[in-house]
């Protein structure tokens, strides 16, 4: 049914659930899975808690870092699937908005079902913290598995 899964993952609680989920489907089916995490553009012009301020995003320590933390979220997922004996691959997209990133991944990979989590925000929360699940929903091509 679908050979190829996309699960996006961002290292919250939620999210591990929708890993959970896709993993359980992606065993049951033997589908292969991309395990993708995103990291979202650096906001330029301010400084963070550690003092890091403009041009923090072209220099070593940004590409390190982002690394570094995108391997900190894949790795246990990685794990979690050899655990279910699901073949899969991690995938870690820079600098891009997760919509953005989550259906480029999917487009590129040829995945067949993207699986991700919703904090299921409403109101003016949703207006101001956006919904990349609902973006995604809107603009993909292929079915979508939103997990709560």
């Amino acid at each position: 049914m679908y050979a190829r899964i996309l699960i996006a993952i961002d290292g919250s609680e939620l999210s591990l659930r929708g890993l959970e989920q896709g993993l359980m489907l992606a065993a049951q089916l033997g589908s292969k899975v991309d395990l993708l995490t995103v990291s979202e553009p650096w906001a330029s012009g301010m400084a963070d808690i550690q003092g890091w301020a403009v041009g923090y995003e072209s220099g070593p320590e940004y590409r390190a870092e982002r690394e570094q933390a995108a391997n900190a979220i894949l790795q246990p997922c990685l794990d979690r699937a050899a655990e279910l004996e699901v073949e899969a691959e991690p995938v870690h997209v820079l600098d891009r908005f997760a919509a953005d990133g989550i259906l480029e991944t999917a487009d590129e990979r040829r995945a067949e079902l993207i699986v991700m989590a919703s904090h299921g925000r409403r109101g003016l929360t949703r207006v101001l913290l956006g919904s990349q699940s609902a973006e995604v929903l809107i603009r993909s091509k292929i079915p979508v598995l939103v997990v709560r």
